[in-house]
């Protein structure tokens, strides 16, 4: 299975800086470590043409030049600096090669991604571009695919990729989220389900069934976009939800095999996880890319029962 890691591109935070930055380096490690067989391949840096499909030339250029407001700057959560801007176009370009080689072998990860908060015009909560926006648009733009959809089961609602595609009809958006969690203005989703603080593992895994499927058969997909958030877990300082890690990992088997009966391929990007000990983080992350390989099988023809 190819993984597309972008941890080796610094990105300089301040001390005591919330985000979580080691797990990258920690989770690929710990990958490079195990008996399964992953190949890990350099990402290459979103081209300034792809992200234009999808960010506003006016935003792009201040990212690109460092010319961001404050405010900008303050909603995005991260100092700029030119190690910004480059590790946030490998990250994008990760997606983008995992959507590519899905394409190819059925299943393929980025090591970082799921920054579903960045929007056209902006950037928001550690989110600089939208990396499977950017991923869909690039391979709409090549003929390899008509028609995405996007699963996002980060614990944040996926306001940003929604805000890209609200008039968009060939790319259908899903988000299961803390209802009452960051961001306090959500953008409607082609389909959204919201939960409450404390919601554990049975009416989570609801959920995800049910967004699931819609993703599958409503969406009618030539290639599915999964954001595999570690951030629904029990013990994440920030999701305010009860889901355990036994739950997470159920999780992502409703989701590989319903990609597995539909014979579609599938992109994995990262999305959060903010435990204070961050190797929990990394454990719920190696378990979704350890899962991913055990299913691995090329795209086949899809199930009658897709259409």
């Amino acid at each position: 299975m190819r993984l597309f890691p972008s941890d080796r591109y610094e990105l300089p935070l301040p001390p005591g800086h919330s985000f979580p930055l080691s797990k990258y380096r920690l989770l690929r490690e710990r990958l490079e470590r195990s008996q399964t067989q992953f190949s890990f391949h350099e990402p290459h840096a979103a081209s300034i043409e792809s992200l234009r499909r999808v960010h506003e030339a006016g935003y792009l250029e201040r990212v690109l030049t460092g010319t961001l407001t404050p405010a900008e700057v303050r909603r995005i959560g991260f100092p700029w600096s030119e190690q910004l801007v480059e590790r946030s176009r490998r990250s994008t370009g990760a997606a983008v090669e995992a959507a590519r080689a899905s394409l190819q072998e059925g299943t393929a990860a980025s090591l970082a991604g799921g920054t579903h908060h960045a929007g056209i015009a902006f950037g928001e909560g550690y989110c600089v571009f939208n990396d499977t926006a950017v991923a869909v648009r690039e391979l709409q733009a090549e003929g390899l695919i008509q028609r995405a959809a996007i699963l996002d089961l980060d614990v944040h609602q996926g306001n940003g990729t929604a805000d890209i595609f609200k008039e968009d009809d060939s790319v259908f958006t899903v988000s299961v989220h803390g209802g009452r969690n960051f961001p306090l203005r959500k953008v409607a989703s082609s389909l959204d389900l919201p939960l409450d603080d404390g919601t554990a593992d049975e009416p989570y895994l609801e959920a995800v069934d049910q967004a699931t499927r819609a993703a599958v058969h409503e969406g009618r997909p030539d290639l599915l976009l999964y954001i595999a958030g570690a951030d629904p877990y029990e013990g994440d300082r920030l999701g305010r939800l009860a889901v355990s890690a036994a739950g997470l990992l159920e999780r992502d088997r409703i989701v590989l095999d319903a990609v597995t009966r539909a014979g579609l391929p599938l992109a994995i990007v990262l999305g959060g996880g903010y435990c204070l000990d961050v190797e929990q983080t990394v454990a719920i992350h190696a378990a979704t890319m350890h899962e991913a390989a055990r299913w691995l099988t090329p795209p086949t023809q899809a199930d009658p029962s897709h259409e």
